[in-house]
């Protein structure tokens, strides 16, 4: 089972723009489905994105779509969420997640492998 380790998320302010990476370990990283999500306190874990094995085809959360961007490069064994004009409600802990089947709108249990998390924090 492959072991994800997110980073890149830090405190930032509204408007700014930050990139999030997920360094994936211990299995073949091109035969996974991967995918971003995220969970702020008192509330459950929200779908944002998910990119399919060659990275061509994506999908996103309509609250997210035109502002966050899902990549992976599979030569890095590397997911990315590129997220532009953050606001506050953006604040969280962000996931990676690996799963094998690609869905329009994928669910926590889609998914088989779990980062750890990074905090991102947006001040208004």
């Amino acid at each position: 089972q492959v072991q994800l380790v997110e980073s890149g998320g830090g405190l930032v302010q509204a408007g700014t723009s930050l990139r999030l990476s997920c360094a994936a370990s211990g299995g073949t990283f091109s035969s996974y489905v991967m995918a971003w999500f995220r969970q702020a306190p008192g509330k459950e874990r929200e779908y944002l994105a998910t990119v399919g094995r060659s990275g061509f085809t994506t999908y996103y959360e309509d609250s997210v779509k035109g502002r966050f961007s899902i990549s992976r490069d599979n030569a890095k064994n590397t997911v990315f969420l590129q997220m532009n004009n953050l606001k506050a409600e953006d604040t969280a802990v962000y996931y990676c997640a690996a799963g094998r089947v690609l869905k329009v709108h994928p669910t926590t249990t889609d998914f088989t492998s779990w980062g750890q998390g990074t905090q991102v924090t947006v001040s208004p």
